[in-house]
């Protein structure tokens, strides 16, 4: 990128958020704080009001605006297949947000650029496994939620637990992750006086209370994922693949962690601290269930199998006393 593109970017950047940290401007154009300073020097000398403080950033005085921003080639495909993802990957509400801006988008392209996003709309797709109509909640949540994230604000939800209960409860969410096929709400539930993460999809209905909580007494999001690594970092992962048969029984264990839809069989992932306990749940399904890892947990139902094996053999039943 040559140094007047670059200056361009940075002041984008600049009113992309209230104060940029020098620090930021390097990280992204991969240069040093040293060029920053001579960068930002620059634009102010072009007239461009920027002020600063001192241990924070740089910030663009109020009330100024570049003319409206034009897209790229690369710029705007990126934002299409930014949008394939959205429509797979995120609920009604951010489909609808989202496919409205990029009709901004487009809307400021020209004819050729216009042309070619056309042409590359029919040409990426993104699959995902559709969830039966049956398994259907609301999915109009997520817009709902980010506003109570920032600005603090209880959540009352109905939520399905994995054991299929319906519970009510008030939350006071502290961030959202998209792992396993799903949006997590991860929040303070005040019902279980604890964090818990909650599926989007499990939401049944989601009313904002508008009540405010104190954020300054939660954890931030950050901090939970991080403390999370740490207690699986002791954990052991097991894989077992289950038949759709008997897949209704699947979340009545302690050590869930994700699952993925294979069609007729669904491969599943544990975090347990004891494979052996693991092994003895495992036995009941049979030959419904294929372990893919660990081999110590293979080899531990192979025993369990054997020992049943041998016990049944080896026991006689005497006559039924009248």
């Amino acid at each position: 990128m040559n140094r007047i593109d670059r200056l361009t970017a940075i002041l984008i950047q600049l009113q992309s958020k209230k104060i940029v940290k020098a620090e930021e401007i390097a990280d992204r154009f991969e240069i040093s704080l040293r060029t920053v300073y001579r960068d930002v020097k620059a634009l102010m000398e072009a007239g461009v009001p920027i002020g600063s403080e001192a241990g924070k950033g740089y910030f663009i005085v109020d009330g100024y605006h570049l003319p409206p921003v034009m897209f790229n080639q690369a710029e705007a495909s990126a934002m299409l297949v930014a949008g394939k993802l959205v429509e797979k990957m995120t609920d009604q509400s951010v489909r609808k947000a989202f496919e409205s801006a990029l009709l901004k988008i487009k809307s400021v392209l020209n004819d050729s650029e216009k042309d070619y996003m056309e042409m590359l709309q029919a040409s990426v797709e993104v699959g995902r496994m559709p969830m039966p109509e049956s398994a259907k909640f609301p999915n109009n949540f997520l817009t709902e939620i980010q506003k109570a994230l920032v600005n603090k604000e209880v959540l009352e939800i109905e939520y399905h637990s994995t054991r299929e209960e319906l519970t009510r409860r008030e939350v006071e969410p502290i961030g959202i992750q998209y792992y396993s096929g799903a949006w997590h709400v991860i929040a303070w539930c005040r019902l279980r006086s604890g964090y818990r993460d909650f599926r989007a999809d499990r939401i049944k209905t989601l009313t904002n209370s508008e009540k405010k909580f104190d954020g300054r007494n939660l954890i931030s999001l950050q901090e939970y994922l991080h403390s999370l690594m740490q207690s699986y970092q002791e954990l052991q992962k097991a894989v077992v693949i289950f038949d759709k048969s008997i897949f209704k029984y699947r979340r009545y264990i302690y050590g869930f962690a994700s699952e993925e839809d294979l069609g007729d069989r669904v491969r599943m992932t544990f975090l347990v601290d004891n494979v052996n306990w693991l092994a003895r749940w495992l036995l009941s399904f049979g030959s419904a269930v294929e372990v893919e890892q660990p081999e110590q947990l293979r080899e531990i139902l192979a025993e369990l199998a054997e020992e049943l094996h041998e016990h049944y053999v080896n026991t006689s039943v005497g006559p039924l006393v009248q």
